[in-house]
């Protein structure tokens, strides 16, 4: 006899935003399937993964809300980190191997008065022991095989770099607001060696990603046990209601078009429309067009006409 198949949990349709405050000790993934089980959404992804061995700001974009994650990515983050003297490792972390040695503590004026060098846009080798792919393959997996992994200086934009605190001469707090494809282990690295002495990141929290700050986050038992509470009554539209922000929360940073109810028709069937009237922009290389308030699409305006290139189902 056929093994009866299970019953397959229905998915349910959410469309918006859930801002994991993530925990210590879970991968980005982990924390992903936990959210994951707790809702059973139809569609979910997160916005820039957080390593295991930090915490924080982990947007989760539900429905239509994944069609702006690309926007999550570029936005700017900030993040408040440890670093600790006197430790070089080949991972610029905790779980690494130590590679270098340094009797040399900096004290807090040392550290304030090198820390403008690290402002602006700036070159920094990503750490060996990260994402970026090298000859088609991920630099970690490389360097965990034994492999000499030589990654390239890049730009980066580190926006501002503050000393939070440095009582103890062993340590030092930070927080950085950076832009894409910036690694805090890489600065602690830096800022080590160019203080004569040797650092690595010992805690890493990110406060802030796009728009979505501390104030916003989540975390997995909050979740949980609203859940439970919601179980007998309004389910999971309770908690949606409770912890799904807007769509249009992640639109921020674009230009907002507002439009006819004929225009947003045509939009959603993928339609370009013309922009009529004295004040109505000529050209724009990223905008969204609204109707009602509710987000339609991402497009580009190009000679008075409004281009889709994202239309959302809302």
């Amino acid at each position: 006899m056929a093994r009866q198949q299970q019953k397959k949990r229905p998915r349910n349709t959410i469309n918006g935003w859930l801002v994991l405050d993530k925990p210590y000790g879970l991968t980005s993934n982990d924390a992903l399937s936990r959210v994951k089980r707790i809702l059973s959404p139809a569609k979910v992804g997160h916005a820039g993964t957080l390593d295991p061995r930090a915490s924080g700001c982990l947007p989760l974009a539900f429905g239509e809300a994944t069609k702006t994650v690309s926007l999550m990515m570029d936005g700017r983050k900030i993040y408040r980190f440890e670093v600790t003297w006197g430790l070089e490792t080949n991972t610029d972390d905790t779980e690494g191997e130590v590679i270098a040695t340094s009797d040399v503590r900096p004290a807090a004026s040392d550290i304030q008065a090198v820390l403008s060098e690290f402002v602006g846009t700036i070159m920094q080798i990503p750490p060996k022991f990260s994402a970026i792919k090298v000859d088609g393959e991920r630099a970690y997996d490389l360097a965990r095989g034994g492999e000499e992994v030589e990654l390239e200086a890049r730009p980066i934009d580190v926006h501002r770099l503050d000393l939070v605190e440095a009582s103890d001469p062993e340590k030092a707090v930070f927080e950085a607001e950076c832009g894409k494809g910036t690694y805090v282990r890489s600065l602690a690295r830096d800022l080590g060696r160019r203080l004569g002495t040797c650092g690595h990141v010992t805690e890493l929290r990110r406060l802030l990603v796009g728009p979505f700050g501390e104030e916003d986050m989540v975390t997995l038992e909050e979740l949980q046990e609203s859940a439970d509470a919601h179980e007998e009554g309004t389910g999971v539209e309770g908690l949606v209601e409770e912890f799904i922000l807007p769509v249009r929360e992640a639109l921020e940073s674009l230009v907002e078009l507002p439009v006819s109810q004929d225009d947003a028709g045509k939009i959603r069937r993928g339609m370009a429309i013309l922009l009529l009237g004295r004040d109505a922009p000529l050209q724009a290389d990223e905008v969204f067009a609204s109707y009602a308030g509710v987000p339609v699409a991402i497009g580009a305006i190009e000679k008075g006409r409004f281009q889709p290139t994202r239309v959302f189902n809302l």
